[in-house]
């Protein structure tokens, strides 16, 4: 999954071919429109209030091509001109390909952006502002499990080759081994896992937990939040999680075969909450809430009606694209904000 998506040559994410949106293989919040981007800024601009920030740091994650991080900065711009002079925005990305396209669209921003190939750029406790991810922790590599019901025990669905085509293979699986204990830790009790049908298939991503560590232990003082697929750790074993979360999509539809045609199709899993939400809890931070992007986005679109001389008229086209990433049936309810603080 790891090669696939981001093989600095052929990986889906590192070519620009299909970009997010009507052309590509999915939408994201960001090809909606500039609203997102609008109301996140709106959101950020509040909770900058309580900080006492010079400068104020915007740390963003998953920038793809940087569109999110010129909505963000167009907004603060024009509705909160003191506030954007003292912010500083950065956009942590490991890719050289993505990084330039991000420099290409930011071009206009001057010394505003700035780009980390890593954590390890930002000292514990450096960032005073807000961390944040917008559908990157379900796009990080996962480790798929399967349940043998005879023998009672969880294996490991690896890949090898048969002739020119990758293929599944089982693979003993450690719980103890890497980030697989705290997961493990979450299963269901062994009674439970008694009544799963053989084959039962599930996904673990020690990686989302490490990056989510990672980040709290960057944040001195503000919010760290992510906007992504996902569910609680019990979820995962509900019936209808029969064939697990990992998926590929293409030309926004749902490909049969996961492991076709590597680094031309999407590849994704639902982020693990419950996991992701202690991790930050360890680290120190404090919960403030998981809801909807529904929930979410509507609140903050109330507030914008309640005080209408901060933000742009909702045009037609912007209660449009409301509708577009609240609907249950759209946007709104696939998609879980989490948000912790220190």
């Amino acid at each position: 999954m790891e090669l696939a998506l981001y093989e600095p040559e052929h990986g889906y994410y590192e070519r620009r071919r299909r970009p997010p949106g009507r052309a590509g293989d999915y939408y994201t919040s960001v090809s909606v429109g500039s609203l997102f981007g609008e109301l996140l800024a709106f959101a950020f601009a509040g909770w900058s209030a309580g900080l006492r920030a010079e400068p104020l740091q915007l740390v963003e994650a998953g920038a793809h091509a940087g569109q999110l991080a010129a909505d963000i900065l167009e907004w603060l711009r024009g509705q909160r001109p003191e506030l954007f002079g003292r912010t500083e925005y950065w956009i942590v990305e490991p890719s050289p390909n993505r990084r330039a396209w991000q420099a290409e669209t930011l071009a206009g921003w001057g010394g505003v952006v700035r780009w980390a190939s890593g954590w390890e750029a930002f000292a514990p406790g450096k960032v005073k502002g807000i961390i944040f991810a917008n559908e990157l922790l379900d796009a990080l590599p996962v480790h798929r499990l399967g349940w043998d019901a005879g023998l009672g025990r969880w294996f490991e669905w690896g890949v090898t080759m048969d002739g020119d085509r990758f293929t599944w293979v089982r693979l003993p699986w450690d719980s103890s081994a890497g980030g697989a204990a705290a997961y493990a830790a979450h299963f269901p009790s062994a009674a439970a896992l008694a009544l799963l049908p053989d084959g039962f298939t599930t996904g673990i991503c020690p990686a989302a937990v490490c990056w989510w560590q990672a980040a709290a232990r960057a944040l001195a003082a503000g919010k760290l939040m992510t906007l992504d697929y996902g569910q609680e750790a019990q979820d995962f074993f509900s019936p209808e999680r029969a064939p697990g979360t990992l998926r590929a999509y293409r030309e926004h539809h749902l490909a049969g075969d996961i492991l076709a045609d590597p680094g031309e199709q999407d590849l994704t899993a639902h982020v693990d909450f419950t996991l992701i939400r202690a991790a930050g809890e360890a680290a120190g931070l404090r919960t403030e809430g998981r809801l909807t992007q529904e929930q979410w986005l509507t609140e903050i679109a109330r507030q914008t009606w309640a005080a209408p001389a901060d933000f742009p008229p909702w045009t037609p086209a912007r209660l449009r694209q409301l509708r577009t990433l609240t609907h249950p049936e759209h946007l709104g309810r696939a998609f879980q904000v989490l948000i912790q603080a220190r």
